[in-house]
């Protein structure tokens, strides 16, 4: 990332954290205060749960934007290790990429939300409901319990989705991916550089250098 980029991402972080901070005071059950942005329990957390900063990515699993950036983040999160990571499901292409948002969020009552999230990221086609389904079923996910699951879960599931939905049109995203590193509000497709740098720049902020 080179330096004008690191500005440009730092004024959009005044405005993100302006943001948290309005919120700081307000009931976990408001979408946008910090606790539910960057430490919501009802979504599982990749990465390092102790990770002193957190990654929180919008996306869609039909965005072929989000589809490309997802080795390069997964590995920048591997190679830190001390990065929380948060896939925050945002459906935004329709009712396939709803159907796979719920049956993702459905498989984490089985202990295997990330094994959805990476087989469904890494389709490279246009999905279909018939898709998502042989799609997890081949990455071992009990597909017969995640429907299940989903059923009985719906009202909560829903609700997450709302959560997100909400957070992003209320960062200003204009579609996906999107994402916030620490109190670093980042629109678009960082390649590595440009996350190790916002990283970087998110542990600063957050030690005050």
């Amino acid at each position: 990332m080179t330096r004008p980029m690191t500005i440009w991402i730092a004024t959009l972080a005044l405005l993100a954290a302006a943001s948290f901070s309005a919120h700081a005071r307000a009931e976990d059950t408001d979408p946008m205060s910090e606790a539910s942005i960057l430490h919501d329990p009802d979504v599982p957390v990749a990465g390092n749960d102790k990770g002193d900063i957190t990654i929180v990515e919008y996306f869609d699993f039909q965005c072929p934007y989000c589809r490309k950036v997802h080795p390069e983040l997964a590995q920048v999160v591997r190679e830190d290790g001390h990065v929380r990571l948060i896939y925050k499901d945002w459906p935004i292409f329709g009712g396939p990429s709803i159907y796979a948002a719920r049956l993702t969020l459905a498989a984490k009552y089985q202990g295997k939300f990330a094994e959805a999230h990476d087989a469904l990221i890494s389709v490279h086609e246009k999905l279909s409901d018939e898709k998502v389904d042989a799609t997890l079923d081949s990455a071992g996910i009990d597909l017969a319990r995640a429907k299940s699951d989903l059923e009985t879960n719906r009202a909560a599931i829903d609700a997450i989705l709302a959560r997100n939905n909400e957070q992003a049109l209320g960062f200003g995203f204009q579609g996906t991916p999107a994402f916030i590193i620490g109190h670093f509000r980042v629109p678009g497709a960082p390649n590595a550089k440009a996350f190790k740098q916002a990283i970087a720049d998110a542990r600063a902020a957050r030690h005050g250098k």
